[in-house]
Order: structure tokens, then C-alpha cells, then sequence
């Protein structure tokens, strides 16, 4: 039985451009997809086809049971979508957004304002909710923006790059609402190019590049596709560099590497914390001094060069404006800060000619 993300074969082009080269989702109920991939891999190309955005040139996708092709107002009805960029209606004040997004659902004035209430207090923007938006923040129309899509609880919520500009406690505190949502029976689809986000939130993870899903699984199976262990040391000075990077080289299974402005170095190993216990004896019988010595597993950061060839990229190159929160009861409209369809917006940078398709 198909989850509740599903998509086989979404194939989407953009002139010369594969953006989606035959994707395959299937993403169980109450559980979080994290969608990795560098700058122009898909990711958000596929939010906006499940999302109803866009229409995929060929395959088929379901959200919540529902096609995405035949039924989108449907599909609409039953998720909350928050885009790359902020979506709010800079001449209401925090708490009218909010308001306005609850009724938008049908919800009544009363629970509305009271649902209102209890996200601003959430996103710690109680004390500007009567201020208009147009005088916040950055951060503060994002975590705005991530309110609205949480006005109501939908069984599907789609998440692009949703702490982008946020400080390190409003993204825990995001966290720790996205897991109360998914401890409710709420489905995500979750990008991200912060990899300890989808190491933390996600229960599965897929890695696209090109259009094409190049490796899935949970992270603990990506970590170990990638290899093993490696032993990293910070030494006390410079001219111990060359020295810690010979006695590491002895025990290992690969090629070392040397950050001289950190002064660490690196091997891959196999052996465990025995083997650490002897590399410490041999730097100790050296004469080498450290500050810092640690047996690690592979990282998420390392699969994914592993995967794709480079790091991960920053976010100041994605240029999507997607809508703010999708999936208002009733409505189908092009409203994107109250949480419909937008329509209008200008696409993101791996989508060449995207404009022209979402305003045709």
C-alpha cells in the first residue's frame, strides 16, 4: 500500500533542464523523509509537483491518499506547505496573519485567535504580535511564516529548508514541534541543507542529485554504506603536525589528512575504541602532546560527499519562492501568505524557465 508521500517516476523539465528525472517517494504515514541534495538537485522541484504547484511532463504521485493530478484541491485541503522564503501579509500584524490563516481553514474566530495565541507564545513572537509584519525581522517573518503553516494540524506537511535564518534556539524549538507533530501521526517531507537537521528529525533519508534519488535509507545505513571509523587528533603545536600524522598512518586503513590551521589530523581505522587506547600510547610514547583526540563515525556530511562529489552548499544560493503554507479548506486561491496556493511567485535557481511553466 503506497505511503502517505507517494511518487513514481516524476519526471519534470525546464527547457534544456532534467529538474526531476524519474523520482520515486514512498514515504510511510507518521513517519519524516529527509530530502538531501546540493543546489539544483530536485529537492524543491519535487515539494512544489507534490504540492500541486507544477505538473510533472510524466509519472504519478498521491498525497494523503489522493492524486495529485486528478485531485488537487483536494490534495490542497489536506497539507500545510512552508516554502524556502517567508509568505506573510506585511501590512497585518503577527497575530492577524495567524487569524487570518485559522479562519482561511474554517476554523472559528474563537479558535482561530486562541490557536493564534498559542503560536506566537510557541515561536517566542508574543511580544511583537501586535506589531505589523513589515517591521520584523528576517528571522522573525520566518518563524511567523512556520507558524502559519501550523495554524492547523494537516495529516501531510511539506517543509523546504524551513530553518533557514533561524538562531540555534528557534531551530530546537522548530525541532521539537515537528516531532510533536509526527508523534501525532503527521507525515513530513522534510529538505534541508543543514545535514545534522535530517540526522536528527528524519527517519529515512533520500539523497538526490541530478533529478535522480542516488541513495536512500535511515542514517545509520547511509553512514555505514559510506565506510567506517576514522581517529581524529588536534595536537598542542604546529611542529607536532608531521609527526601525529606519521604515527596515525601506521594505524590506518587509508589515506590521512592534515588541517594545519586546526592542527588536526585524520586517518580512517577499523579496530574501535582498543585500537584509539593504542594510538594514545604511541602519541604519549612520542612525546606528542594533544588536546583533542576522538574516534568518530562517519558523519551525514560525509555521505553526502561521498554520494555527490562535494560538500553540502550553503543556502544563500537557492533563490525558490514557493508558497508560504499550502492547503487551505475550502480555498483555492493564490494567497500564498494565507497559507493557499501561490501561484506567482518566481522559481528557484535549479529551475531554469520555471517561471514561465507556474505563470502560463
Amino acid at each position: 500500500m503506497p505511503g502517505a508521500i507517494y511518487a513514481e517516476g516524476l519526471v519534470k523539465t525546464f527547457g534544456d533542464v532534467r529538474a526531476l528525472d524519474g523520482v520515486d517517494l514512498d514515504v510511510p504515514e507518521g513517519t519524516v523523509l529527509g530530502l538531501l541534495g546540493p543546489n539544483g538537485a530536485g529537492k524543491t522541484t519535487a515539494v512544489r509537483v507534490l504540492t500541486t504547484l507544477i505538473k510533472p511532463d510524466s509519472g504519478s504521485a498521491s498525497v494523503a491518499g489522493i492524486d495529485v493530478l486528478r485531485k488537487p484541491d483536494e490534495v490542497r485541503r489536506s497539507i500545510g506547505l512552508s516554502g524556502q522564503f517567508a509568505a506573510v501579509d506585511e501590512y497585518l500584524t503577527g497575530r492577524e496573519n495567524l487569524r487570518m490563516v485559522g479562519q482561511l481553514y474554517q476554523m472559528s474566530a474563537r479558535d482561530a485567535k486562541a490557536r493564534a495565541g498559542e503560536l506566537l507564545e510557541r515561536f517566542d513572537l508574543a511580544d511583537a504580535a501586535d506589531r505589523i509584519a513589515k517591521t520584523y525581522s528576517g528571522g522573525m517573518r520566518r518563524r511567523l511564516d512556520l507558524a502559519a503553516a501550523l495554524v492547523v494540524s494537516p495529516p501531510v506537511m511539506f517543509m523546504d529548508e524551513p530553518t533557514t535564518g533561524l538562531d540555534p534556539r528557534n531551530r530546537q524549538a522548530l525541532w521539537e514541534v515537528i516531532q510533536e507533530l509526527v508523534a501525532g501521526g503527521t507525515t513530513l517531507l522534510l529538505t534541508t541543507q543543514y545535514l545534522e537537521e535530517a540526522d536528527h528529525l528524519a527517519h529515512d533519508i533520500c539523497v538526490v542529485d541530478h533529478g535522480r534519488v542516488i541513495a536512500r535509507g535511515t542514517s545509520d545505513q547511509l553512514k555505514a554504506r559510506t565506510g567506517g571509523e576514522r581517529v581524529e587528533v588536534v595536537v598542542r603545536s604546529p611542529e607536532h603536525i608531521a609527526p601525529a600524522d606519521a604515527v596515525l598512518r601506521g594505524f590506518g586503513k587509508g589515506t590521512s589528512s592534515v588541517e594545519k590551521h586546526t592542527r588536526r589530523v585524520t586517518v580512517p581505522v577499523s579496530g574501535g575504541a582498543k585500537l584509539l587506547a593504542e594510538v594514545i600510547r604511541e602519541l604519549d610514547g612520542r612525546g606528542i602532546e594533544i588536546d583533542d583526540i576522538a574516534l568518530r563515525r562517519p558523519t551525514l556530511d560525509d555521505v553526502f560527499i561521498s554520494l555527490t562529489g562535494h560538500a553540502a552548499e550553503s543556502d544563500a544560493g537557492e533563490t525558490a519562492g514557493t508558497a508560504g503554507t499550502a492547503g487551505t479548506a475550502g480555498t483555492t486561491g493564490t494567497t500564498g501568505a494565507a497559507g493557499t496556493t501561490d501561484t506567482t511567485g518566481p522559481a528557484e535557481a535549479e529551475e531554469p524557465g520555471a517561471q514561465q511553466e507556474v505563470s502560463s
